[in-house]
């Protein structure tokens, strides 16, 4: 029988050796890693739409300027059934406290759209979570609900602003429908962009207080209704629990 001598150089040689192999394995099973998952970033993403087959979509508006044209859009919201969700600055909230009466009484949902339109992504954390609560407590004292939706301003966020308003419990909310409105567009361009680029789950997003919307919001949703769509708040339309995000914003329900 033979027998092999170990040396110490053999151990330290044969140390090295199942060091590098496990190093190569780990590096291996890291780019798997990184392959299967190659469209995560690392950066979050709010919700852009709603994966869905059911003919609906959510007609959402910023209000950070005037007020004038609440009575006007309520109307015109209630003439096609239609339940929207508006996402008020909380120095706006202060300022008209008596429009986010008003809408929230004609049973629309009034969203989170930041305090003072501060740009979020040059935020920190606590920093965005501060002006998140301000916001909502102006709302809360307005109808003594808070928000349970996020809009960024301007649609500017980073991973801490997804962050913040899940420690809030609420969820980030972007759009896949741009009225352009803002822009001073005239009523026919607004409403062919937005009749041609809606579809099932779409989040709309238009701004109160701009000449041209009201009128425009009246032809889309008449527009839309006679392609069978309905129009339900953005809590309505995506799903609260056991879904997927994936990298172009659409939330997709899990089975």
């Amino acid at each position: 029988m033979r027998f092999k001598v170990i040396t110490k150089n053999t151990l330290i040689v044969g140390f090295l050796l199942c060091f590098s192999a496990i190093l190569v394995v780990a590096g291996i099973s890291g780019r798997l890693a990184t392959t299967a998952n190659s469209s995560d970033t690392g950066r979050l993403l709010p919700i852009y739409c709603v994966d869905t087959s059911e003919k609906k979509v959510a007609v959402t508006f910023d209000a950070a300027w005037g007020a004038d044209d609440t009575e006007q859009l309520i109307e015109i919201l209630n003439e096609y059934n239609a339940k929207a969700t508006i996402f008020v600055v909380g120095e706006w909230a202060r300022k008209y406290p008596d429009s986010v009466k008003a809408f929230y009484a004609a049973g629309h949902e009034i969203g989170n759209h930041s305090d003072s339109h501060k740009m979020y992504s040059k935020l920190n954390f606590d920093e965005i979570k501060s002006d998140i609560n301000l916001c909502s407590d102006s709302v809360e004292q307005a109808i003594g609900v808070r928000p349970a939706l996020l809009r960024a301003p301007s649609g500017d966020y980073s991973n801490n602003t997804i962050t913040a308003a899940e420690s809030l419990s609420m969820k980030t909310i972007q759009w896949s429908v741009d009225s352009l409105d803002w822009q001073g567009l005239e009523t026919a361009e607004i409403v062919k962009r937005v009749t041609a680029a809606a579809e099932n789950g779409s989040i709309i997003l238009f701004h109160n207080d701009v000449k041209n919307t009201p009128e425009a919001l009246r032809q889309i949703l008449s527009d839309l209704s006679k392609k069978g769509y309905s129009f339900v708040t953005v809590s309505e339309l995506i799903f609260s629990d056991n879904y997927k995000i994936d990298n172009t914003g659409k939330q997709i329900k899990l089975s």
